[in-house]
């Protein structure tokens, strides 16, 4: 396939996953002070599954951790999901700054904070919006930067000891599914994914040498958790060799990563309802969760 036909379509991909109106949530509430400290709740449909409490599905969205990129565009995703039969929570979390066309990414160390209050503060706030939901039946999911914050939120247990973030042991999660994540921070940034968004994150030369043990999930493994990553092979925005080398280093590290590549599949189908991709991500949600 050419370039120029892998472009295109990419272009049509991205089109049809923004091209759906947002989905309202059942009820919002909010983990902090910060307008962006928030957690949409979805209730799931009450003719699908098994029955009984529903397994409760965590969205982080992606955008590279950049302000333009909010919860909103994820909310059909979160909607096709609840239509599934899964109670779900679309967390918000602070990203960079808006300045010039896209904005800064991500915040340090605003953006770890946030996604480490929405998940401790999530089992109360389960119990209190979403009684359907049964939090200990919990999967973690992410998109492209919000695949990172997936993967990095389950590894906690293996921050360097000194971290505000870390906890004394695994988070209680029946898996994480990562979609097109952001997964390795060094090769994400000698790919100059998605314009130098990694480098932004963490900073300068020295801060990022500096911060890297604290935030690259390729660098804290073995989490202990059942990890699956989607990632589509024509991807343009993060390319397949970023998940490839996450796979790669939690098999050094003793870890089997799930990794399923769908052909002919670009970065959005992932979370686009319409999407083939789309119903992939939700069985194997569904293969953890159930």
């Amino acid at each position: 396939m050419s370039d120029d036909v892998v472009a295109a379509r990419a272009a049509a991909e991205e089109e049809s996953a923004f091209s759906h109106p947002p989905v309202d949530p059942d009820a919002t509430t909010a983990y902090g002070d910060h307008p962006d400290q928030v957690i949409d709740f979805y209730a799931p449909a009450a003719d699908v599954g098994p029955g009984g409490p529903a397994p409760l599905v965590v969205v982080l969205h992606g955008g590279a951790w950049r302000a333009p990129y909010d919860r909103r565009h994820i909310t059909p995703f979160a909607g096709f999901l609840a239509r599934h039969g899964f109670a779900v929570a679309n967390v918000e979390y602070r990203r960079g700054a808006e300045t010039g066309a896209s904005g800064v990414a991500g915040r340090w160390p605003d953006t770890f904070d946030d996604i480490t209050a929405a998940l401790d503060a999530l089992p109360a706030l389960v119990r209190k919006t979403l009684p359907q939901a049964d939090a200990r039946r919990t999967v973690l999911t992410g998109h492209s930067a919000g695949g990172h914050l997936a993967l990095w939120a389950a590894a906690r247990h293996l921050l360097p000891a000194d971290a505000p973030w870390r906890t004394s042991g695994p988070a209680p999660l029946r898996g994480v599914v990562a979609l097109a994540p952001i997964a390795d921070f060094t090769v994400a940034e000698k790919l100059d994914v998605c314009g130098g968004a990694v480098r932004q994150l963490l900073g300068s030369d020295e801060l990022f040498t500096e911060r890297q043990p604290y935030a690259d999930p390729a660098l804290l493994l073995p989490t202990g958790i059942a990890t699956t990553l989607v990632q589509g092979r024509t991807d343009l925005v993060v390319p397949e060799a970023v998940a490839e080398a996450y796979a790669d280093a939690a098999a050094k590290a003793g870890e089997v990563v799930g990794l399923t590549l769908l052909e002919d599949v670009g970065h959005f189908p992932l979370i686009d309802p319409v999407a083939d991709a789309c119903a992939v991500v939700a069985e194997e949600i569904a293969q953890l969760a159930w």
